[in-house]
């Protein structure tokens, strides 16, 4: 006889963007604990999607997130390796650092001290080359929200190119060391938000990045010091909102 069909549910597919973080926390915590080396070779693609059994976009996603955050350099034509993490006292916040609801405010909190600052500067010192790029990483964020796709990386390029714009690398230098990570939805999704409540949230971020845009390119720097407050004010108030 035939066996007989359950009503055992399917369990519900990770998102891509889970499985980045799961992996980038992985070999995050290889990489500290020494089990990778610096100077190690990281293994192929191949080798990781056979390893966490996930697919090549994530695999791709969780090493430009290892590279964003220092942790590891590609050498094209060659391969991806363990750039630290190193003896001295370099200053890095990890993955689990920003497990809570109040890690996250916490580091919009620093974020606010550091990168209002750094828009005023931009908004004096930018190049037509800075501008171009800010209006890159906008247009691709913009364009990966609207076809609901992950935003992070873009979102995280438009900050760190604030910060290159104030021609000013140790700024650029402690963005990058951050590293995309540090963008609020990257750590702490609302699974209880329906899509179009989320498409039209992501709007109005997107929104408050146009107008830090706007003040850097007239070259306005108290506009753009508002604007940045602004923008990451509000992403701390929904956070706090959230918990509620």
């Amino acid at each position: 006889m035939p066996t007989p069909a359950t009503d055992t549910p399917t369990p519900p597919r990770r998102r891509p963007r889970t499985l980045a973080h799961e992996l980038v926390d992985s070999l995050e915590r290889r990489i500290r604990s020494g089990n990778l080396s610096a100077g190690a070779k990281l293994p192929t693609e191949a080798a990781f999607m056979a390893e966490f059994q996930v697919s090549r976009t994530v695999v791709r996603e969780a090493i430009s997130r290892l590279q964003a955050a220092g942790l590891v350099e590609t050498r094209h034509g060659v391969g991806t390796f363990v750039a630290g993490p190193s003896d001295d006292a370099t200053f890095r916040i990890g993955a689990a650092q920003l497990s809570t609801l109040q890690d996250v405010i916490a580091m919009l909190e620093l974020r606010i001290g550091v990168e209002v600052e750094a828009a005023g500067l931009a908004a004096q010192r930018r190049s037509a080359e800075n501008l171009a790029r800010m209006r890159a990483a906008l247009d691709a964020l913009a364009a990966a929200v609207e076809a609901g796709r992950d935003a992070v990386s873009a979102d995280f390029s438009f900050h760190l190119e604030i910060m290159r714009a104030t021609q000013n690398s140790h700024f650029f230098q402690l963005l990058q060391t951050l590293g995309p990570s540090i963008i609020p939805r990257a750590r702490l999704d609302a699974p209880a938000l329906l899509d179009e409540e989320r498409l039209n949230y992501l709007r109005r971020v997107n929104a408050e990045h146009e107008s830090v845009l706007d003040a850097i390119a007239r070259q306005d720097p108290d506009g753009a010091r508002a604007a940045l407050r602004t923008h990451l004010a509000n992403s701390r108030e929904r956070r706090r909102r959230s918990a509620v």
